[in-house]
């Protein structure tokens, strides 16, 4: 998983300018490779309660949804596509690792994913 994620994982940063036309070839590109790196994350994050769960959290949350998803997020002009792309990442992360945290708190490793939905 490690080895995908490093040589695999591939999300091109273009101008927001450019990104503003959803039909341009360059988003079209960069929305396929963002729903390609999802679809790791959600398999990543399936391993969870087999792999030890700092591994997974690690692989997941760190290299994958911090490294590149929030990346290619932050990347693109906010509008519906944003909030479908949060909702399907929000629906990928085991509920059990909330089930202890205080309310109103988070994984230390969610912080900046917060941080980006509550903008």
């Amino acid at each position: 998983m490690k080895k995908s994620i490093e040589e695999d994982v591939f999300i091109p940063l273009y101008p927001k300018s450019t990104m503003e036309d959803r039909s341009s070839p360059q988003s079209m590109f960069q929305d396929r490779r963002f729903w390609s790196a999802v679809k790791l994350f959600s398999n990543v994050l399936l391993w969870d309660g087999i792999v030890q769960e700092d591994m997974v959290r690690d692989l997941g949350l760190s290299k994958l949804l911090n490294r590149y998803l929030l990346l290619n997020l932050l990347n693109t002009p906010p509008g519906p596509d944003n909030i479908i792309k949060c909702h399907k990442v929000v629906a990928y992360l085991p509920e059990r690792w909330f089930q202890d945290l205080e309310s109103g708190s988070t994984l230390p490793e969610l912080q900046n994913f917060c941080q980006y939905l509550l903008q």
